[in-house]
């Protein structure tokens, strides 16, 4: 009989304390896309070159991943990162899409990193962009500004 209750009340607290302590995590995830340009580089590039970068961000556990996919560039792809820095304004470099030093980096670009509480506040409040930067543009070729889904 006490293994009886133990299962009726024990088990649903069990499963209701799991799906509380899940719940934030995958609520806490939102999805958004970057186009990027030559036009919305400072100042901007004249190029063919296009791209999209999908993100998925975790404001929980501030976990971003990307793909970056890119096409009609003029040279090969050097290094791409985010920025710090609101639209038409150039920003240092604050983390890295592209594995540093690689020289061969084709589209698609995919990855993952988990932001520091200034790199977070700065993505949410539209405070980054993304810029891939390439051989004959080492200031970089085409960017975007990231712009995450409002709350």
């Amino acid at each position: 009989m006490r293994i009886a209750m133990f299962q009726r009340l024990i088990v649903p607290a069990m499963c209701l304390g799991a799906a509380l302590w899940a719940a934030p995590t995958l609520a806490a995830s939102q999805s958004f896309q970057t186009q990027l340009s030559g036009s919305q580089q400072v100042p901007a590039v004249d190029t063919q070159g296009t791209g999209t970068a999908d993100f998925r961000y975790n404001a929980t556990t501030h976990r971003l991943s990307w793909t970056i996919t890119y096409s009609g560039l003029s040279s090969p792809v050097t290094m791409a990162h985010l920025h710090a820095g609101a639209s038409g304004a150039n920003g240092k470099p604050v983390v890295w899409l592209t594995m540093k030093g690689s020289k061969d980096n084709p589209s698609p670009i995919k990855g993952h990193a988990t932001l520091t509480d200034d790199q977070a506040k700065m993505l949410m409040d539209g405070g980054l962009y993304i810029n891939i930067h390439t051989a004959d543009h080492p200031s970089g070729e085409v960017r975007g500004q990231v712009m995450p889904p409002s709350s």
